[in-house]
């Protein structure tokens, strides 16, 4: 089988890097991929948010398989080309896709469906965005949500009206996040553990991957702006068997089935971020690819063969098919350039990449790397993605944070209390 992976961070790095650890994977290609990526996959240099010569590519490759990656290619429609080409692929089509790609969307749809989530007003302007603040209906703390896609970066939980008005005002009237800002969501705040929940759909039924707990803030403890993800460890040990099939009967199984009934299928991979509170599981937003750097925790959990998983769910046909799981536990530890989540810059080089990825039980994903002058440097704001695996939440820790030390690149940081929070000591 030729599969063709489009994206170019850890998600990416991981699908291609377990991909090529099945027997019925022949070849891999990637677009654009990473310096990571290369050892494992022929990159190509097309923009992932071009659907025209993404399929232009798969057609004269003979690309049997195409996984998307991020959610940028789906917004743009590149599921809808391809299927109408007759070519498989792996995400949701781009009315799908709007689950994540709009949160005014997602909360109206999760409204519709009798979707556990917090109560939320829409502003279409911050003056309506400003009088619903200072009327108190949602309470504080009070979360404000860009609409559209913000990398990550587009959620601001406010303690009080003042920070509320500071990021009514980014969004909207400063237009930090471009056409993403120009609608915001505003929720009442949550409390309880987060957890992330994954599964496989082609369209008519799912089936569980695992779960995980990503780390969002910049700093040890949940403290500074939130990021893309600074680490994740997985399974989480929040969730058992019970509650993870009442989340696939309340969270999940309502997505597919509210999609159908409104005109359009789910395939892909389906992302629920949970808050699991007094009242059970709420759903906090949903994504419609797999995570990052959840993606890199789960992967090297994955047992058995995963290329026939994809294959059927792209063709909408996962029968009675399962997700195994190796025995153990991961922990993932973002390295992030100096500066993230704010303006970085590029180009430093990477050493003890080769020392790391050769201890046990740890493996290396590249997110933001190239090649210039024959060695590897960063290029981007998340770099590398340090995963351990272990019996024990303590070993996976301790093999992940082993590769860390082995690895340096100037201003290199990252968080040292990844994984504490499933040794119960906070």
């Amino acid at each position: 089988m030729r599969v063709l992976v489009v994206g170019a961070g850890g998600r990416e790095h991981a699908l291609a890097w377990r991909l090529s650890r099945d027997a019925s994977v022949t070849e891999i290609f990637c677009a654009p991929g990473n310096a990571g990526i290369a050892p494992l996959a022929e990159l190509i240099a097309i923009d992932p948010g071009d659907p025209d010569a993404l399929l232009a590519f798969a057609e004269s490759a003979a690309i049997d398989l195409t996984v998307i990656g991020p959610e940028l290619p789906l917004d743009r429609g590149v599921v809808d080309r391809f299927r109408a080409a007759g070519r498989r692929v792996l995400g949701p089509l781009r009315a799908a896709a709007q689950l994540e790609c709009s949160k005014a969307f997602a909360k109206s749809f999760m409204a519709r469906h009798a979707i556990p989530t917090a109560r939320y007003q829409i502003c279409e302007s911050s003056a309506q965005a400003r009088a619903i603040v200072a009327a108190g209906a949602l309470g504080f703390p009070l979360v404000v949500k860009a609409d559209g896609l913000a990398a990550g970066k587009g959620v601001v939980v406010a303690a009080d009206r003042g920070e509320a008005d500071a990021a009514i005002r980014a969004a909207m009237d400063e237009q930090q996040f471009g056409a993403a800002g120009a609608r915001v969501v505003l929720e009442e705040c949550l409390v309880g553990p987060e957890v992330s929940f994954f599964a496989l759909s082609d369209g008519s039924r799912a089936i569980p991957i695992t779960s995980a707990q990503d780390h969002k803030r910049i700093f040890d403890d949940d403290l500074g702006p939130n990021t893309g993800g600074m680490g994740a460890f997985a399974p989480s040990p929040l969730l058992d068997a019970a509650s993870c099939d009442a989340i696939m009967a309340r969270i999940i199984d309502p997505v597919l089935r509210g999609m159908r009934e409104e005109g359009t299928e789910y395939r892909g991979f389906l992302y629920a971020g949970l808050m699991l509170t007094a009242a059970g599981p709420q759903v906090i937003e949903y994504n419609v690819r797999f995570g990052d750097p959840e993606a890199q925790a789960v992967m090297p959990l994955v047992a058995g063969e995963l290329m026939p998983l994809l294959m059927a769910a792209a063709e909408g046909d996962l029968g009675g098919r399962r997700i195994e799981l190796e025995q153990g536990v991961s922990a993932a530890v973002v390295l992030a350039s100096a500066n993230y989540p704010g303006a970085v810059r590029s180009g430093a080089a990477i050493g003890g990449l080769e020392q790391a990825s050769q201890m046990p039980g740890v493996t290396v994903f590249h997110s933001g790397t190239m090649t210039a002058d024959r060695q590897i440097v960063t290029n981007g704001g998340r770099v590398l993605t340090v995963v351990g695996t272990g019996a024990t939440y303590q070993d996976a820790i301790t093999r992940a944070y082993g590769g860390v030390a082995r690895i340096s690149f100037a201003g290199m940081q990252y968080r040292r209390d990844i994984g504490r929070k499933a040794l119960g000591t906070c």
